[in-house]
């Protein structure tokens, strides 16, 4: 082909270019970003988006299920769909399928509520979620994000990561102090990544929320990379330090029959 009939890159770009589908992408990822809902006229101007494309695609999207819409604020925000989208799934089935029995013994077993995780970026992400069988329970959104160093199921999903991943991980990390036990140096996320691996299960003493602690083991694939975790988590008298061994075992035989199901 001669360099006159050569197309541009400008123009290989029209070929594949789909505005109303990239204008739609642009308003999940804002919403997902900025993690709340926006008005349509909020989106046109964040966006420089005509508020007729934005009345358009957002109806679609309520449509199929991917936004939804506050009747009295008319405002949009993201539905747990994309969470059933975007996680592991093995052959024939996705990760919170393969996790539901062991998720209802787990939560049988310890009363408090129990939760399936994965890791986004360098935060852990809610999937699933049995609240606890107690008057009081601890609780939280599907889809709620919180500081991997911060958490259990996040330590347990990175102690076990490739060292490249983990590290890159790390690299990313801008520590904030929630609770007086909160980790906020690598080094001390180091120490509690090794311990985590060598004894299968990781622990959070109200690290990230005063008076709630939380046990984790991750579920591993075949090569022994974490693809996501189970953690139950309830307030300290309930979860106390003397117990995390028993419970990091009860979830250790959890995850277990999780990743035997998952990996088949």
């Amino acid at each position: 082909m001669s360099t006159a009939t050569r197309p541009r890159p400008a123009d290989a770009h029209k070929d594949w270019a789909v505005p109303n589908l990239q204008r739609g992408l642009a308003i999940l990822e804002y919403l997902a970003s900025e993690r709340h809902d926006a008005s349509i006229t909020q989106l046109s101007a964040q966006l420089k988006i005509s508020t007729a494309s934005v009345f358009r695609i957002t109806g679609a999207l309520v449509e199929l299920g991917y936004l939804a819409r506050e009747p009295q604020t008319k405002r949009y925000s993201l539905t747990n769909k994309f969470l059933r989208l975007g996680q592991p799934r093995s052959r024939d089935e996705s990760l919170a399928g393969c996790a539901l029995d062991a998720l209802r013994a787990i939560r049988q077993q310890t009363r408090e509520t129990t939760q399936l995780c994965c890791l986004i970026d360098a935060e852990m992400v809610i999937i699933d979620q049995l609240l606890a069988l107690h008057p009081f329970k601890y609780s939280a959104d599907l889809g709620a994000r919180c500081p991997a160093y911060s958490c259990a199921p996040g330590k347990a999903i990175v102690a076990f990561l490739p060292a490249d991943e983990q590290e890159a991980l790390l690299e990313q990390l801008r520590f904030k102090k929630f609770t007086e036990t909160t980790i906020t140096s690598k080094r001390a996320l180091r120490d509690e990544l090794a311990r985590a691996r060598d004894c299968g299960y990781a622990i959070d003493r109200a690290e990230g929320m005063p008076g709630i602690h939380c046990v984790a083991a991750p579920i591993l694939d075949h090569h022994g990379r974490a693809v996501g975790a189970i953690t139950i988590a309830g307030p300290a008298n309930r979860v106390p330090e003397a117990e995390f061994s028993a419970i990091g075992q009860l979830i250790i035989r959890g995850t277990q029959r999780t990743a035997e199901r998952f990996n088949r």
